[in-house]
């Protein structure tokens, strides 16, 4: 492909994707496909020779996008964002275009340089103390990272070779090997599975402490966990606290964590990947309080932020901790420039690095804080409406409802709700996930897609309404059957639909 034909094709590509952005209220958000759809749409070798870019660009609409689940559809309401702008796909292009990859300072100086002020840009827009910036005068620092899960794992190995540091300088007799077969670490159990796998890959017990009925994992409880452990000769070493959990974007308590962390030399890590982004708005960073006790933290501007994946942005009070736990150096990685400038590369698992500052210097410089703020405030407000229209309707109750999140359910057994998402999941027209609230089966519907307006929430709960008709009418059916059969249906596993017991009773 020559210079002209990649303008061409780069050209048709750009009208493509704004096709799609023109396009996509309009389609089904879940596809229509099956596993192994796509093995007999394409040859099973590649071909000898190549091919037109128009025939590929044709059979991108023919085989992939049948098979897409539309995550920026204004009906995807599942999960969490992933957060998406256009300025953000053009700096990807650029980042792509360049081509570079920054595994040091002098591999591409730009890499580093525009990271270093992006993370302080960013820190600063949270409110951020100054101790985690890069232009503060300590040894803290910001970098971006591929997700949160990394980032919990970094700094989980960070914690461990901290950990053990401290010992072996206060003599202690364990050999290393010994030392780190004691660590342990602590979560709530409301965190994101990304935490509990952190610990596997990094061999520490990850202990999912139970959290309240609010969701929240109380001081009280991490202090016992601690006792009990260091009662067997075990080694507290590691706290995720979480901000804004996965289940219901419920908050702890720093200010409880941060002082029991210290005491017992604690490494302290802030999960905020979707909702730190609020605290862009003055209103809600009363919920970051005791962050300044934190050792890291770290939120994902590629959920909330307008940020395509991947970009995920951790704080670290002091970064010689990440430095010890990951410098390998090599003679072809050495220039003169060592401690003029941040290797990011001492600060991460992977060697080489993406230009992801870039996307993110497009969309803050494009969006500005105000642009922002009303982004984050606007996608509350329209949660908010939902848990108001949710509350009309007595036939449902709402669980939990917190940022832009709403987590409700029909009243009653579990499989009432149950059954009323698998017939709107049928239907393809909307996407929401089940969730759990206090051993309850919930619904988690949250705003997404930055595409989102009040009528398309307008339109979620008219497919909720007209379900809940069905599972009712079904109901009527449940009112007449015998005790016995009550007590198999309250006594079902949450993921067998209520249809089914029915036809079972009706044999």
């Amino acid at each position: 492909m020559d210079i002209e034909e990649f303008r061409n094709f780069g050209k048709a590509a750009v009208d493509y994707i704004a096709d799609y952005f023109e396009t996509i209220r309009d389609r089904p958000v879940l596809p229509n496909v099956e596993p192994g759809y796509l093995k007999d749409l394409i040859p099973d070798e590649a071909p000898q020779e190549g091919e037109p870019w128009q025939d590929v660009l044709k059979d991108v609409d023919r085989i992939i996008m049948p098979g897409l689940t539309h995550w920026h559809s204004p009906n995807f309401h599942a999960f969490y964002p992933t957060a998406n702008s256009f300025p953000a796909i053009v700096g990807e292009m650029l980042s792509a275009g360049f081509g570079c990859i920054g595994l040091s300072w002098i591999a591409s100086p730009a890499y580093t340089e525009l990271e270093v002020v992006m993370m302080n840009w960013l820190g600063k827009l949270l409110g951020l103390p100054e101790e985690f910036l890069n232009c503060s005068d300590g040894p803290g620092g910001g970098v971006i990272q591929g997700s949160a899960s990394e980032v919990t794992f970094i700094g989980l190995l960070a914690a461990k070779e901290k950990k053990v540091a401290e010992l072996k300088a206060q003599n202690c007799p364990l050999t290393d090997a010994e030392i780190k077969g004691k660590l342990v670490a602590y979560s709530s159990d409301q965190s994101n599975s990304s935490v509990e796998k952190s610990g596997l890959l990094g061999s520490m017990p990850m202990r999912l402490l139970p959290a309240d009925e609010h969701g929240i994992l109380r001081g009280s409880v991490l202090l016992e966990a601690i006792r009990k452990d260091k009662e067997k000769g075990l080694i507290p070493c590691y706290v995720v606290a979480n901000l804004g959990t996965t289940p219901t974007c419920a908050f702890d308590n720093l200010e409880k964590f941060g002082p029991i962390c210290q005491k017992e030399g604690l490494w302290l890590h802030v999960d905020a990947a979707y909702a730190g982004a609020a605290f862009a708005c003055p209103e809600y960073r009363h919920l970051n309080k005791g962050v300044e006790y934190a050792d890291s933290f770290n939120f994902n501007p590629h959920k909330w932020m307008l940020v395509n994946f991947d970009c995920s942005a951790m704080w670290v009070k002091n970064a010689k901790y990440l430095v010890e736990a990951f410098n390998v150096e090599r003679l072809y990685l050495k220039d003169q420039h060592k401690g003029l400038a941040p290797e990011y590369r001492h600060w991460q698992i992977a060697l080489g690095r993406r230009f992801r500052a870039l996307k993110l210097w497009f969309v803050l410089r494009m969006y500005g804080v105000e642009g922002i703020q009303k982004h984050i405030r606007h996608q509350i407000s329209l949660a908010k409406y939902f848990e108001d229209l949710v509350c009309s309707d007595s036939r449902f109750e709402v669980c939990s409802s917190s940022m832009g999140l709403v987590c409700f359910r029909l009243k009653g057994i579990d499989a009432l709700t149950q059954r009323l998402l698998k017939i709107v999941g049928e239907k393809k027209s909307i996407y929401c996930i089940a969730g759990n609230h206090n051993h309850k089966y919930c619904i988690r519907f949250a705003i997404c897609s930055r595409l989102t307006e009040k009528e398309d929430v307008e339109f979620a709960w008219k497919e909720f309404k007209s379900a809940a008709h069905e599972v009712f009418a079904m109901e009527k059916t449940y009112n007449i059957i015998d005790e016995k059969t009550e007590k198999k249906i309250h006594d079902i596993h949450i993921t067998s639909p209520i249809c089914e017991i029915l036809h079972e009773k009706t044999k």
